[in-house]
């Protein structure tokens, strides 16, 4: 094998410059890393980004992490990993027709998700409400619960036994300005923000349907004319219409329609679905088993795995949150049980 056949790091980053729009984020360009490497031979900066966050221990356990529906009966219901794979596809498809850095596109995608609790927003719920009991206690404690920030602060400050994983600013940027009213910086990010509202109205229509909440035609008219009237077509329009929208834009946008179209099916999700009698069935369960883990270890900060217990006092509600955000929905509820329930029932 001669030289010339191997695909080196730099042949790829002379690549960008030729197959990639001027808009693009180039991996040659990157701000860089808080703590400085030496190249790889053979991967970009943002390809690097990738293999990290995909081999991290946060991106395992988002596959026994809530989507939606608590506890559903059957295999083919999405979890928090299926969502980020999801949102990967349909961002890497959209950053290809715009000849933007599908890298650089998937790095921020893989790790969108990773700071989100168990059982779903009522975790998150769960642990804003926790948080503002202690806040008079501990005036240094978060003063909220974001999952983007969560997130951020598992690449920067938790990953590989705190250490992080360094990754690259426009990765970065793109986790923490994912949801919010900040757009990212690069139009990667942008798109990996768009993508997640369209991979999560289309999925959850689709589990809703599976979990027997919703029927096709129980659907609004108005926006399924627009946008489709099944899985697949509507994330077809939703796409189709980005690219041709965005394709002589400074930012990533859709049409008025198919914005509109695509908003009115997510109110109708919270209304039928988010706020629906099934799928908030098991949310107090949910919520109190993260509310009494979390009482729990700020009263037994012993009781933390090593890594997670503070140097000082005052950080022990970031590192309560930090532990208990963390966790899996079964690993959760296994810690839960070995805590509060009783080991020996009489009868």
């Amino acid at each position: 094998m001669t030289r010339s056949s191997i695909m080196t790091r730099e042949r790829y980053e002379a690549e960008e410059h030729v197959r990639l729009s001027k808009r693009a984020a180039f991996a040659d360009e990157t701000r860089g890393r808080s703590k400085p490497l030496d190249p790889d031979p053979y991967r970009t900066e943002f390809q690097r980004d990738r293999d990290r966050i995909i081999h991290c221990k946060a991106f395992r356990r988002l596959s026994h992490k809530t989507q939606v529906f608590l506890a559903p009966e059957g295999d083919h219901y999405r979890t928090r990993l299926t969502h980020t794979l999801e949102v990967a596809q349909i961002a890497r498809s959209i950053a290809r027709a715009l000849r933007l850095n599908e890298d650089l596109t998937e790095a921020i995608a893989l790790a969108h998700d990773l700071g989100h609790t168990p059982f779903g927003h009522i975790g998150e719920d769960a642990l804003n409400d926790a948080l503002k009991e202690v806040a008079r206690k501990y005036p240094k404690a978060p003063p909220s619960f974001k999952h983007n920030m969560q997130s951020l602060r598992i690449v920067e400050r938790l990953e590989y036994e705190g250490k992080g994983l360094n990754l690259t600013w426009e990765v970065r940027n793109g986790i923490r300005c994912h949801t919010g009213r900040k757009k990212a910086d690069t139009l990667e990010g942008q798109i990996v923000a768009v993508s997640d509202r369209i991979a999560y109205v289309n999925h959850d229509i689709d589990d809703a349907m599976r979990g027997g909440v919703l029927t096709e035609e129980d659907l609004p008219p108005s926006p399924t004319e627009v946008l489709g009237h099944n899985h697949g077509a509507r994330i077809t329009t939703m796409v189709r219409d980005l690219v041709k929208q965005s394709r002589n834009s400074e930012k990533i946008v859709m049409s008025a329609e198919v914005d509109k179209a695509m908003m009115d099916l997510r109110s109708f999700l919270f209304e039928k679905v988010y706020l629906s009698g099934k799928a908030k069935a098991e949310e107090p369960k949910a919520y109190r088993v993260v509310q009494m883990l979390f009482r729990h270890y700020m009263e037994h900060a012993d009781a933390l795995p090593e890594e997670y217990r503070p140097l000082e006092p005052k950080e022990l509600p970031q590192r309560v949150t930090d532990y208990v955000s963390g966790m899996t929905d079964r690993f959760a509820l296994r810690q839960f049980e070995n805590l509060f329930m009783p080991k020996n029932w009489m009868f």
